[in-house]
């Protein structure tokens, strides 16, 4: 059985608002205008709600972990007092869409992520697109329980590793047996406190799953209350038919759905975001709870433009070798006709039918961001320069790897009218799709969305762009997640939630990371607390590591 974390000295009491009064009574917090000391006392800030409601200029006691008053009295103490005169208050970020913590097993000492930290995070969401087990699941949760993490986290019960785990890499669809086993797991999984079901159906073995597996899985959550988060089976090729598949299995299994890291990709559905929009805001008005995440980039994965090519069967190459490596493998391979052909067929359509990029996204989607030394390939679409040079683009590829530098390629361009078409929508919320970045690393395939995402959509699209008021992009990355995922007692700037509070200026705060530099960290988040304590004081990590798991809390009303 999936070894519950419900005892672990790491799992916060679970509370809903309705309780907010018995919590202030515990937390011993004296009547209005008294002299009360509490933990921390942030003042003289600017504070957003998490609602979307216009802000207001307060003062936010904490105390045993809890927020327990958003009208501190003029002459209250505190053992911490944080003065954020012109910064913004607001409840820490929800990332509800991350591969962060997966590489934790690499990650030496405590779990800190100052990338995440930068930006205000305090929540991740681990598994999404498929990713685990509930056996993969508990030994990642162990190590990070064991390490210490200064964020807290939840996670999704993953169709990929549970199909893995029952079935192998079998491509085939699954027997009764095989299909009571994964529901058990699934159980399992929601039993264990994980927010809903993920799939990963572009992916290998979930890509050899139909409709009515997935269907019959996503049934399972229902009565925990959970969610269906959806990588979607093909995002370009069939962009609106692999979209809709998502709503309407969540439709099917009676229960919300989730579209993960949702755009418009490719030279093919330029301009077609507004088609997507209108197919969930007509599932939204018959009283479905369809909503979508999404990070605020014009391009998806990155990586080198030489791992489209299928050397070797993985998503893409699983042994990263070198570009001399690959170059010399190429040369040996271009004098056998019948080896490039064979070459071409596995990059094209995947190797015995699997999985490959090319085969996911289409040249049309692949876009040149990074070439050092040869700045004028930048920006280039890979079929587009194709059709230029009066090749095919698979002999292009070889052309530019063969000819060096090794060039960074994403493997998911977007038109920014589609990515600010997609950011404006009211269900929209903000989540990074990032990995670890570590400090000092090279982070191959690193992107900048793991270093940039919230504070790009608080700088560029709130302050430079316009695209939506402040408060409205808070509640995007705060309220808007937790009420979807059931974390009741996040998201909110009010008494009786969570001490999870993010610190910023809204003059300064910025990404800073690109596709060239994708691992540098964002500025102008001063402080993060988590839990009551501090984890990001001044710009910089302090070391602690308040931060646990929160089960999906599957009872009580929505919030409002």
């Amino acid at each position: 059985m999936f070894v519950s974390f419900a005892t672990h000295r790491w799992v916060r009491p679970v509370l809903y608002p309705l309780l907010a009064a018995a919590v202030l009574a515990t937390t011993g917090v004296a009547s209005a205008g008294s002299t009360e000391r509490y933990e921390i006392l942030i003042v003289n800030g600017i504070v957003y709600d998490g609602t979307g409601a216009a802000p207001r200029h307060t003062d936010v006691g904490i105390k045993g972990g809890r927020i327990v008053t958003v009208d501190a009295p003029p002459d209250a103490t505190a053992r911490r007092r944080i003065d954020a005169a012109g910064r913004a208050v607001a409840p820490g970020f929800i990332d509800a869409h991350t591969h962060a913590p997966e590489r934790v097993l690499q990650v030496a000492g405590r779990f800190i992520a100052p990338y995440l930290l930068a930006q205000g995070v305090t929540t991740m969401l681990i598994g999404a697109d498929g990713g685990f087990s509930p056996a993969q699941l508990r030994g990642i949760m162990g190590v990070l329980a064991t390490k210490g993490s200064a964020l807290n986290f939840g996670c999704y019960v993953g169709h990929n590793g549970i199909r893995r785990e029952v079935m192998g890499g079998a491509a085939r669809g699954s027997s009764a047996a095989e299909l009571d086993k994964m529901r058990e797991l699934v159980r399992e999984g929601m039993q264990f406190g994980c927010v809903g079901l993920s799939a990963g159906l572009m992916y290998e073995p979930g890509m050899f799953s139909g409709p009515d597996e997935i269907i019959a899985l996503a049934k399972e959550v229902k009565s925990f209350g959970g969610t269906y988060d959806a990588h979607s089976r093909n995002p370009v090729i069939q962009f609106m038919s692999a979209e809709t598949e998502s709503i309407d299995i969540g439709a099917a299994a009676g229960i919300p759905a989730k579209l993960g890291h949702l755009k418009a990709v490719g030279l093919v559905n330029k301009g077609r975001s507004g088609e997507i929009i209108a197919a969930i805001d007509a599932a939204r008005r018959l009283g479905r709870e369809v909503v979508a995440d999404m990070y605020p980039y014009d391009g998806a994965a990155t990586g080198p433009l030489r791992e489209i090519l299928m050397l070797e069967r993985g998503e893409p190459t699983a042994a990263r070798p070198s570009l001399t490596q690959t170059q010399d493998r190429l040369r040996t391979i271009a004098r056998d006709p019948a080896a490039i052909a064979a070459l071409k067929a596995a990059t094209e359509n995947g190797i015995d039918g699997g999985f490959s990029m090319a085969k996911a996204v289409g040249y049309g989607s692949m876009r040149i961001v990074d070439a050092p030394g040869r700045a004028e390939l930048v920006g280039s679409n890979i079929e587009l320069l194709a059709r230029e040079r009066r090749i095919d683009p698979f002999a292009l590829i070889i052309d530019l790897v063969l000819g060096g530098p090794d060039l960074t390629i994403t493997v998911g361009a977007m038109d920014e009218a589609d990515v600010q078409n997609l950011l404006r929508q009211p269900w929209m919320m903000v989540a990074s799709d990032g990995f670890h970045v570590a400090a000092g690393a090279d982070n191959p395939g690193a992107h900048p969305r793991s270093t940039g995402t919230f504070t790009r959509v608080l700088g560029h699209y709130v302050r430079d762009v316009r695209l939506f008021p402040l408060e409205e992009a808070i509640r995007r990355m705060t309220s808007l997640p937790a009420e979807h995922l059931g974390l009741r007692d996040r998201g909110r700037i009010a008494p009786g939630y969570a001490a999870d509070v993010a610190i910023f200026d809204p003059k300064t705060v910025a990404d800073r990371s690109t596709y060239a530099n994708p691992n540098a960290l964002s500025v102008g988040v001063s402080d993060v607390i988590v839990g009551g304590e501090l984890v990001w004081e001044n710009g910089a990590p302090t070391g602690a590591t308040p931060g646990g798991f929160i089960p999906r809390q599957a009872y009580g009303p929505r919030l409002q």
